[in-house]
């Protein structure tokens, strides 16, 4: 989520967040695929850029290489990829629209926060809480199973399990967020009466 905080450092391109640079640069490439039809290539390059996601976190973790730059990037990365897969593959009938909308409502849920606590002037840097790591995760694994199980239109013994605990997942981490947002709005507005 985010909180108040400084963001007077300047940008850095450094390794973790070229990488997720990699990873916006390689969104329209898996798209390209997953037109095409091509689902092992498009498999192929979403799980590289799942794998870049872990990667870019643990170097910036380990390396202590976290920026504010880095931390607006990254959730922009992996928004950009999954509202991409989840908007692609509910127009081709792979999963059901309704959880492309929750999940794409979710993610401009997020923005327009962003929106507001920038108008308000709030410093801030994103911070993804715990229901927020898992609830990415699920969205990923959703997708992976999707494009394992491609080659066939029916439904899945497990796809309605997995559509349905996604869908939990992206409900109550936007719960979750909107409950957060509130709070650092009231706190700001305390602060500003005193």
């Amino acid at each position: 989520m985010v909180y108040p905080a400084s963001c007077t450092e300047k940008p850095e391109l450094n390794i973790p967040n070229l990488i997720s640079i990699f990873r916006i640069i390689v969104t329209p490439l898996f798209l390209i695929y997953l037109m095409d039809h091509a689902f092992t290539k498009a498999l192929v390059v979403f799980v590289i850029a799942g794998i870049s996601d872990a990667v870019d976190g643990f170097i910036a973790r380990v390396c202590h290489r976290k920026t504010t730059l880095g931390a607006h990037l990254d959730p922009m990365a992996d928004k950009l990829l999954l509202s991409t897969a989840f908007i692609t593959l509910a127009i081709m009938k792979f999963i059901p629209a309704w959880l492309a909308v929750l999940v794409i409502s979710r993610d401009v849920l997020i923005v327009l926060g962003f929106a507001i606590f920038y108008i308000c002037q709030f410093r801030f840097e994103p911070k993804p809480t715990i229901i927020s790591k898992v609830t990415t995760h699920i969205q990923f694994y959703t997708i992976i199973y999707v494009l394992l199980t491609n080659y066939s239109l029916s439904v899945k013994f497990l796809s309605i399990y997995l559509f349905w605990i996604c869908g939990v997942a992206t409900i109550a981490s936007g719960l979750h967020y909107i409950y957060l947002g509130f709070n650092i709005l009231n706190r700001g507005v305390k602060q500003n009466k005193i």
